[in-house]
């Protein structure tokens, strides 16, 4: 099944299989237009990888930079508009699309994913927010300047956190860039020490930046779906790892 959706003024598109019955999830991706002949093959990734039914909605964004940015980073980008509008894109998420698919297809958990920016994304969306039941960020633009000051206090609300990485990422040139398997190393070991060692993963994928994007978002999605349920091992803020 794939069809689009005006809502609000902006093109999202819906993935999910064929055949009769709801989805038991519904999962959210912000897409770049370098995406949009992948996700046909995503969604069917997803549905070979995962017993769960879903419906994949992406979102087609205007600047796919400045709709997802949290904040500014010059090293990312120059724009006076950078780092600003992703509570915009946060807002259009929970007020417009998220009613739209559950009035379309009943309440169900919501799960929402990302490649690169779109990772890094949904990570900060999930810790201004409670309703996403896991997070799927696949290869997050976690070296973006003052993000692991922001996790140490500010760690996603959702249920679940799956995060990959390829093994090549953090060998290149740009030194901002090759910052990002240390950073994803302590993010992994706060969300350890804030969900439980069974509520979060880290996956090293083979490759690049560049390398099977749509099947490592299809892994990310598939693994939060799979998560059995109450099981949760959130700890409260004034518990330390171990305790």
């Amino acid at each position: 099944m794939t069809k689009s959706l005006s809502i609000d003024g902006r093109t999202c598109r819906l993935f999910g299989p064929d055949g009769p019955g709801d989805p038991e999830y519904l999962l959210i991706q912000p897409s770049a237009r370098h995406e949009t002949a992948t996700l046909e093959a995503e969604a069917a990734q997803i549905e070979a990888l995962s017993k769960h039914s879903f419906i994949l909605t992406a979102i087609d964004l205007d600047d796919w930079i400045l709709d997802l940015m949290p904040w500014p980073d010059r090293n990312i980008s120059r724009e006076e508009k950078a780092g600003r509008l992703a509570p915009d894109t946060l807002q259009f998420i929970l007020k417009s699309l998220i009613p739209e698919l559950k009035g379309q297809f009943g309440e169900r958990p919501v799960i929402l994913g990302g490649y690169s920016l779109g990772g890094l994304f949904a990570l900060w969306a999930a810790s201004r927010t409670d309703c996403f039941k896991a997070i799927a960020a696949a290869s997050p633009s976690v070296w973006i300047k003052d993000w692991i000051p922001f996790a140490r206090k500010n760690i996603p609300a959702a249920e679940s956190v799956y995060l990959s990485l390829g093994r090549r990422e953090e060998h290149v040139k740009n030194q901002a860039i090759a910052r990002v398997g240390d950073c994803l190393r302590e993010y992994d070991a706060l969300l350890q020490a804030r969900l439980g060692p069974s509520r979060r993963t880290l996956v090293w994928e083979e490759g690049n930046h560049f390398t099977d994007n749509e099947g490592r978002m299809a892994r990310a999605f598939a693994w939060c779906m799979d998560r059995p349920a109450n099981t949760c091992e959130r700890k409260t803020p004034s518990q330390k790892a171990g305790s």
